[in-house]
């Protein structure tokens, strides 16, 4: 099954490289695809936790969340590997560096910079030796991705100068948020005893 995850996982990568690589496609072009497969990656991934809250008292509706979570890890790996082709795609539609650094005062770019330098550490300690070696600190290094996704955020409100798109795809990762950190605050309901 995990092979077969991984697999379907890159099959939007196998078709955008090979239209590259064919000449169909232009550097450019990749951009918006390689940064929406990303960030929906991650959204998937982050939807996890908050699912299995969700649906907690529902043993009929936990299935999905459950096999979520035993794989959130791909979908994370994932959303780091499109966006390093959504990084390698920009610098290579930009076709030098003093485009890059000039561009780097811009919202919309160092958002996204900032972003995939934190995703970097993410996807290299997403491991089970990681997690071992790094204990207790794993976890506290792995919620850096809720300031990624922030930035991500930013990085697509700010690139596209348009706040639809993006609002589609994380408000409801916003809300489930919202939801599991009511549910961690909130006190349990004391039972009534009869």
């Amino acid at each position: 099954m995990k092979y077969l995850l991984w697999l379907i996982l890159s099959l939007p990568a196998i078709g955008l490289m090979s239209g590259y690589f064919s000449g169909n496609i232009l550097a450019g072009e990749l951009l918006h695809p390689t940064g929406e497969f990303s960030a929906r990656f991650m959204i998937i991934a982050m939807l996890a936790t908050p699912l299995l809250v969700l649906f907690r008292r529902n043993s009929w509706s936990l299935k999905f969340p459950q096999w979520l979570v035993r794989h959130r890890r791909a979908f994370g790996v994932a959303a780091f590997a499109y966006a390093a082709l959504h990084t390698v795609f920009y610098m290579v539609d930009m076709g030098a560096l003093s485009k890059i650094l000039s561009e780097l005062k811009l919202t919309g770019i160092w958002t996204g910079w900032l972003a995939f330098l934190i995703f970097i550490p993410l996807a290299m300690t997403s491991n089970d030796r990681s997690q071992r070696w790094l204990k207790a600190a794993w976890k506290k290094l792995q919620r850096w991705v809720y300031p990624a996704a922030v930035l991500t955020l930013l990085h697509w409100i700010f690139v596209h100068n348009n706040i639809g798109p993006a609002l589609v795809h994380f408000i409801p990762l916003a809300a489930l948020e919202l939801y599991r950190i009511y549910h961690l605050y909130s006190p349990e309901p004391k039972k009534v005893q009869s």
